[in-house]
């Protein structure tokens, strides 16, 4: 069975849901998700130990918090936490993100907690 080719429309899968702090997966690439979601506010600290996690900023503003200085970054900018340095994601005002990471990675990392979430498919 064959698939026609259907592209992914990021304003569309955007205009779905208005969740905060709610990941969506809108593809697949190999054993990676793409996610988006919408942030507003503080998140946790947490680490990843076993991989990097790609944020890039569609609309508003993003800053990560790191321990050594914060990655402040706007629509069209992208930033790459390495894997095993500590972040806490902040949105002054609500911000959409497009995330790649591997399948299965936890949203909070090592810290677990209330905020965890398994992403949903959009």
């Amino acid at each position: 069975m064959t698939h026609s080719p259907v592209p992914v429309n990021i304003a569309d899968k955007l205009s779905q849901f208005s969740d905060l702090w709610s990941q969506k997966k809108i593809a697949d690439v190999n054993d990676y998700e793409v996610k988006l979601a919408k942030l507003k506010g503080g998140f946790v600290w947490h680490t990843h130990e076993d991989t990097d996690e790609l944020f890039l900023v569609i609309s508003g503003r993003l800053t990560l918090q790191l321990r050594d200085g914060d990655v402040v970054l706007g629509p069209g900018e992208l930033f790459v936490v390495p894997r095993g340095v500590e972040h806490c994601p902040v949105a002054d005002e609500e911000t959409a993100i497009l995330l790649l990471e591997p399948t299965g990675t936890l949203n909070t990392g090592d810290a677990g907690g209330p905020r965890s979430k398994t992403p949903e498919a959009l």
